[in-house]
């Protein structure tokens, strides 16, 4: 047993799906000392690590204007595992700085061969995004996060389905629908999707060959320049048994809480899965303030509309997060001093209680042990 701890000590902390791989790896650290053997294999290729997951940029392709598709190669490590409209995490280093946002997979799993892709719309407050869609090159790389997220189909797949979505809401769902596909399941969907006009749909040709190929599949395009917004009060007339359906929607969050109310008030809540890219926001923001971070040393002052992530990262801390809404918990850290503010509730945590960064901001000053 003491041989055994001294060949793994120096890989502790490496992840790894078979811990018999850190045998290996531990005895070559020894002769490597002090650096992993993963040290000197990325230096061959950037891929070779197991130390964090990593990517590397294949492609960027434009969908619409503000749009593109960025094809990725995985490195090892990499779940081949996941699910058709689970999202990942991108970390990429811009002007020195490592900056981190959460993106649906348009890929759809094991078939792929070890590339996945995510299909970003540029905002215009989103530095990363628009990077991502007029700033990346090819061969870039960039870590990643393992996908995770509960917004996906469950199996066996219902006979039944409805997707509502809107915008770049469409990405999570085109992984749904390209899934089904390509495993020959054809189950009744109605598809309503929402953009201003057709040069703003993502994925037009694709969903429009679809619905012309596949009977099962009917598409209600919803063009909001010229016909309006969508409204919760025409699905009796667009989708007359949607309280049959199971539906799946994701867009802009007006939408997404009209529709949640609406199922609410139908008692049918629990027929409704809802993907949402940001904060459900109160009136209720933290004071602002000062935040420490502990262990890293490291101090930035926020106003209350700021996430403790978001501060974290701004002083290039790599800050543990999944969703960036407060719903998977990835991102929770012990708060070891002040008070923080939920921005969603309005509700404030004190010292000695864990919080989630993603939806936190400081109401006064605050420290944070990482």
């Amino acid at each position: 047993m003491g041989l055994l701890k001294w060949s793994t000590r120096p890989t502790e902390g490496v992840g790894v799906r078979k811990p018999e791989v850190n045998i290996v790896r531990g005895l070559l650290a020894r002769a490597t000392t002090p650096l992993l053997p993963d040290d000197y294999l990325h230096l061959v290729n950037p891929l070779w690590t197991a130390r964090e997951l990593r990517g590397k940029v294949l492609s960027v392709v434009k969908e619409t204007e503000d749009t593109a598709t960025v094809r990725i190669r995985t490195g090892w490590g990499f779940p081949a595992g996941y699910k058709p409209g689970q999202y990942v995490g991108i970390g990429l280093q811009i002007d020195g700085r490592w900056r981190w946002r959460s993106y649906s997979l348009t890929s759809i799993g094991a078939a792929e061969k070890k590339t996945i892709t995510i299909t970003v719309k540029a905002n215009p407050d989103g530095f990363l995004s628009t990077h991502l869609v007029d700033g990346v090159t090819p061969a870039t790389i960039i870590r990643l996060a393992a996908p995770q997220g509960d917004f996906h189909l469950p199996e066996p797949v219902p006979r039944k389905i409805l997707f509502v979505t809107a915008g770049s809401g469409i990405t999570p769902v085109i992984a749904m629908l390209r899934s089904l596909a390509s495993r020959g399941q054809q189950p009744d969907i109605l598809h309503i999707h929402s953009a201003p006009t057709r040069d703003d749909v993502i994925f037009l040709d694709e969903m429009e060959k679809l619905a012309d190929t596949t009977p099962s599949y009917a598409l209600n395009l919803r063009l909001t320049r010229d016909m309006g917004k969508f409204t919760v009060d025409r699905l009796d007339e667009w989708v007359p048994d949607w309280r049959e359906r199971e539906c799946w929607t994701c867009g802009p969050a007006g939408m997404l809480d009209a529709m949640e109310s609406h199922y609410e008030s139908g008692g049918l809540r629990e027929r409704l899965h809802i993907e949402r890219f940001a904060i459900s926001r109160t009136d209720h923001g933290g004071e602002g303030g000062a935040v420490r971070f502990a262990i890293s040393d490291k101090e930035v002052e926020i106003d209350g509309a700021t996430t403790l992530l978001e501060a974290g990262e701004s002083v290039g801390i790599q800050m543990p997060f999944g969703c960036r809404m407060g719903i998977c918990q990835t991102c929770v850290l012990p708060l070891a001093g002040g008070y923080v503010r939920d921005l969603r509730t309005g509700e404030e945590r004190r010292e000695g209680e864990r919080i989630q960064t993603c939806i936190s901001s400081a109401s006064g000053a605050c420290t944070l042990d990482i």
